[in-house]
């Protein structure tokens, strides 16, 4: 298990005592950190060690295993399947090009020391990188992005043309600082970068200084987590993975990935079991289950009865009688029958816990375990936060909304803070070591650092909890990459390498072409409503027109016209009355498969951007908590 220490931590230095006040109070706080470390030593001790699920890599490994993860196998292989490295690198900014020219280089020189035949160089595909022969649209980008940088000092919001605000780092904590989506993470470090703005290390420990952060609304709203459709999503790790990749490249910082190993799973049936697994038993019982059950009862179980426990999470219950819980749920959970009220509150924080520990690999998972805790080297808080967003969003589905519970379940715990005296930053200490610790990674803490990274580890945990909003968005500018990946690969290129300036003057004509129809002042078009409607509903946009504006005009006919209203009975009785329906627009068809509107999307825009989309009127599904 990878272990902290506890030597350093009650050993602080004679500069460390001089320091303020709340950097005491917080010194203090990180014994909660420790306890919880020496807790859950006591809690394993008797249990056997278990194999890594890690192993070492090779010289250019890591960088073959990280093309495949970012859908770029085909570079290194015998390619045979190209087509589909043109579309995805037809889609990446300057920063993201380089990034993958540094690992194809660096995995180059490794397989030529080992004699093998090098492969093909990237720029053979994509255009020499940094060079004068690179695409202009590419090689100006900074420019480019800097002009419209600078421009909007002199107007905060945001506009039609999604123009960012790039304020200097340094920055004042009582107001509320915009978090840009419209442009890429790498792109905009850059810029700051070549403008040689100071840089500033925030690790702010009094929550109550910590900045608000907003992400300004474009045109096309704000897409989060769940908006998307399935067959999207899964393209969007990959764009995250290569944009995490440039942003620790322009800023600096190793992007740490172990390789993992697949380790033996259990004979239990709750604890200890892989979460897909969990998920695959539970969905057998309950269809669309997306967080496991145990855990969905534990969470419940300690909303009801403990969020006013006065330190719930730090105090520790009862081994033996933790032990015991555990047994009685892996024999009768299933079954129903289960007496909660019977339990101890302790006893269920520290399964809960337990349940995270004992996850055969790291909730947050072994690959990505060390990106994670590298997060805490980015000195500015803003760029972590885009760190942390992108690491989120590269987590497996399961991993993801299991996180997501846990995080809402926290943010209730600190919201009760006056009755259980568990502020933001003693949860982040208790929950650190559980989500950090694992009996499957190796030790490989540098000696005097521990003090360090606990606190790093800590800080990351709180900026999740405190961030969860912001960091569950799909930025912008990835949502705009899955367009166009979806809109090339319907496309059908054949390699061959005179076609590739083609194929951008292409994807730059179409651009050019959705720009000329930004002119066009009004469209009318139909909307779908087949659950409500026989026919579908004419709209007329205009420049002004969000889609919160169509789900309200469609409300009000459909009360006072009754068009043709079908199945009414069983909408009035699934929403209590037909005025009080939850309505949402979708963009299905087109470049994206489906997409869930934000409210505040201006249509005529989102129609240019997708004029082959068709849009639908659904009722609000009525998610449980956890979903």
């Amino acid at each position: 298990m990878s272990r902290f220490t506890r030597k350093s931590s009650f050993e602080p230095l004679q500069s460390e005592r001089r320091h303020s006040r709340s950097d005491s109070a917080s010194n203090l706080s990180m014994d909660t950190f420790w306890l919880e470390v020496e807790s859950i030593k006591e809690s394993t001790e008797s249990e056997p060690e278990e194999c890594s699920l890690v192993k070492p890599q090779e010289e250019g490994e890591a960088e073959a295993e990280w093309l495949q993860d970012a859908g770029l196998s085909d570079l290194i292989g015998d390619h045979t399947a190209e087509n589909g490295n043109i579309v995805l690198l037809s889609t990446l900014t300057k920063t993201q090009t380089a990034a993958v020219q540094r690992r194809l280089d660096t995995y180059t020189r490794s397989r030529r020391k080992k004699n093998k035949q090098p492969v093909r160089d990237v720029r053979d595909i994509f255009g020499v990188v940094g060079s004068g022969e690179t695409e202009p649209e590419l090689g100006s980008e900074i420019d480019r992005l800097q002009h419209r940088s600078a421009s909007s000092n002199n107007n905060q919001k945001s506009d039609a043309t999604g123009v960012p605000d790039f304020p200097s780092p340094l920055r004042g904590s009582g107001k509320e600082e915009i978090f840009n989506t419209e442009i890429a993470y790498s792109e905009q470090a850059a810029i700051l970068l070549k403008g040689s703005f100071p840089r500033e290390s925030r690790r702010i420990k009094d929550e109550s200084s910590l900045p608000k952060f907003k992400i300004p609304k474009g045109r096309l709203g704000v897409t989060r987590i769940g908006d998307l459709s399935p067959q999207d999503m899964k393209k969007i790790p990959t764009l995250a993975l290569i944009e995490l990749t440039a942003l620790c490249d322009v800023l600096g910082v190793e992007l740490k990935r172990n390789k993992a190993v697949k380790r033996k799973a259990t004979e239990n049936k709750l604890f200890g079991v892989p979460l897909g697994t969990l998920l695959e038993n539970d969905q057998k019982r309950l269809p669309n289950t997306k967080v496991p059950l145990i855990l969905q009862a534990l969470l419940s179980c300690l909303e009801k009865r403990g969020l006013d426990t006065e330190g719930i999470l730090r105090v520790s219950g009862s081994q033996t009688r933790i032990k015991s819980l555990e047994q009685k749920l892996e024999s009768s959970f299933y079954s129903g029958f289960f007496q909660w009220d019977e339990v101890h509150q302790n006893d269920v924080s520290g399964l809960l816990k337990r349940f995270i520990r004992e996850l055969p690999t790291p909730l947050l998972t072994a690959e990505y375990l060390p990106a994670f805790a590298a997060v805490q080297n980015i000195p500015d808080l803003k760029q972590r936060l885009q760190a942390l967003n992108l690491l989120i969003l590269i987590l497996p589905e399961p991993n993801r909304n299991t996180l997501k519970a846990l995080l809402e379940f926290l943010r209730q715990v600190v919201s009760r803070e006056k009755k259980n005296k568990m502020s933001l930053w003693n949860v982040s200490t208790v929950i650190a070591p559980n989500l950090f610790m694992h009996k499957g990674l190796p030790n490989k803490i540098p000696e005097g650092k521990e003090k360090q990274l606990a606190e790093g580890a800590a800080d990351i945990v709180r900026m999740m909890i405190h961030y969860q909003d912001l960091l569950w968005t799909v930025a912008s500018f990835l949502v705009t990459q899955v367009r166009k990946l979806n809109e090339s690969s319907s496309r059908k290129y054949q390699f061959y390498d005179r076609r590739i300036k083609n194929l951008l003057r292409k994807i730059h004509t179409d651009k050019e072409k959705a720009e000329k129809n930004h002119a066009e002042p009004s469209k009318i078009v139909k909307i779908q409503a087949s659950l409500f409607l026989k026919e579908s509903l004419e709209v007329h946009l205009n420049n002004g027109t969000k889609a919160a504006d169509v789900l309200r005009q469609f409300q009000k006919h459909l009360c006072q016209n009754g068009w043709n209203i079908v199945n009414t009975v069983n909408l009035i009785k699934c929403s209590g009355s037909v005025e009080s329906m939850n309505l949402l627009l979708y963009e299905v068809g087109g470049n994206i498969s489906e997409h869930c509107l934000d409210p505040d999307t201006y249509l005529l825009d989102l129609y240019h951007v997708n004029p082959h989309a068709e849009w639908i009127i659904r009722q609000n599904p009525s998610f449980p908590r956890t979903l």
